[in-house]
């Protein structure tokens, strides 16, 4: 069972200096990366602990960060947000807008074809121009 232990390479960990640590918070909360790409850059091996520092040294609110559950529009304090942030977040939002219009028009698009069921409303002009049609 020795070999098997020798084997193993040993995590080490490292200190790491306070400026190091602001530095990389800065640029998080700049919105340059994210922690996730600043642990990947730097070489941070452990999976929160760039989570740690922006929670004890950052100026934004980072208690309730959950990656895998993002925060609705509503819950976004924009005065703690830097410009540069609250358009990467809005663009980040218009995208998987669009792609789930996307998926929701081609599920349409197969049910109709599969169905022969128009589930599309038709736009109000054209019943308008219709009954105006029909009036004279």
């Amino acid at each position: 069972m020795s070999n098997i232990e020798n084997k193993r390479a040993k995590r080490s960990q490292k200190d790491y200096t306070l400026g190091f640590k602001l530095s990389v918070v800065s640029s998080v909360e700049k919105g340059d990366m994210t922690y996730k790409q600043a642990q990947a850059i730097y070489g941070i091996q452990g999976r929160s602990t760039v989570l740690v520092w922006l929670r004890k040294h950052g100026k934004l609110d980072w208690t309730g960060f959950n990656q895998r559950r993002r925060c609705p529009m509503s819950v976004h304090n924009s005065s703690v947000e830097t410009p540069a942030q609250r358009i990467k977040r809005l663009e980040r939002e218009l995208a998987d807008e669009r792609d789930r219009n996307l998926i929701l028009n081609t599920m349409i698009d197969v049910y109709d074809k599969d169905y022969g069921v128009n589930l599309r409303k038709k736009s109000v002009t054209t019943v308008s121009g219709n009954s105006s049609k029909t009036d004279k």
